[in-house]
């Protein structure tokens, strides 16, 4: 840690919220330093001792980033959701504390990241930033032209606004497609599809900003370098 720096930028680091977060924590009265209350705007020297929830929070913690394929029937959850495991159970200890940069739902695969910098989380899923996205998707059924088109150019209105996604073929058959967007709200792909009257039944990440599956296999974790 340096000699000097601002609290919420210790908490980004080391406990891998975003700097918001980090007060929101201070506010709720959750951080000490060296037993007292922390305030907003309170700086961390190297000597002293931060604790959230009372727990000690150590200052030799480096950013980390991690790229796991996510299999279907996991959740992005820390904590298992009924008998569906969560994806830390797919990573070793010493990770559980890192934080997914975006979900993926239940029933959907591919590709998350992971990482204790809170700030970089921040910057990855904020909609200002618009960080691309691109998914292989399968419907139950052919996706009618006239479709297509109110769904790339027209856009399909939602409870939380237009959704509109680029769509690329990939078999004759129009059920399997290749999906673009700078979005990523809550199940939008599913419920863009479910409003025109189809089910999707298969929704795999290949790729998110910078970052590619490549040949990484299902279930399989590998270290990442920030882009």
């Amino acid at each position: 840690m340096n000699q000097d720096s601002r609290l919420n930028k210790f908490l980004a680091l080391h406990i891998g919220v975003s700097r918001r977060e980090a007060d929101e924590l201070i506010i709720e009265k959750r951080v000490k330093i060296n037993y007292s209350l922390a305030g907003i705007g309170s700086r961390v020297q190297a000597t002293d001792e931060v604790f959230v929830d009372d727990k000690k929070i150590e200052s030799n913690t480096k950013y980390i980033y991690l790229m796991l394929n996510k299999p279907e029937g996991y959740v992005c959850s820390r904590r298992q959701q009924g008998e569906s495991p969560t994806i830390y159970s797919l990573l070793p200890k010493e990770f559980h504390a890192l934080k997914t940069i975006g979900r993926l739902d239940r029933d959907s695969s591919g590709l998350i990241i992971l990482t204790n910098d809170g700030d970089y989380a921040q910057h990855m899923t904020h909609p200002k930033f618009r960080k691309y996205k691109q998914y292989e998707v399968q419907i139950n059924q052919s996706l009618q032209p006239l479709h297509q088109q109110m769904i790339c150019d027209l856009g399909i209105e939602l409870s939380d606004g237009k959704s509109k996604l680029q769509l690329e073929s990939t078999s004759e058959d129009r059920k399997r497609w290749r999906i673009s967007m700078h979005e990523g709200r809550n199940r939008q792909i599913r419920r863009t599809f479910a409003a025109l009257g189809y089910e999707i039944t298969r929704l795999h990440r290949t790729d998110f900003g910078p970052f590619s599956l490549d040949q990484l296999e299902a279930g399989e974790y590998k270290f990442a370098d920030k882009k």
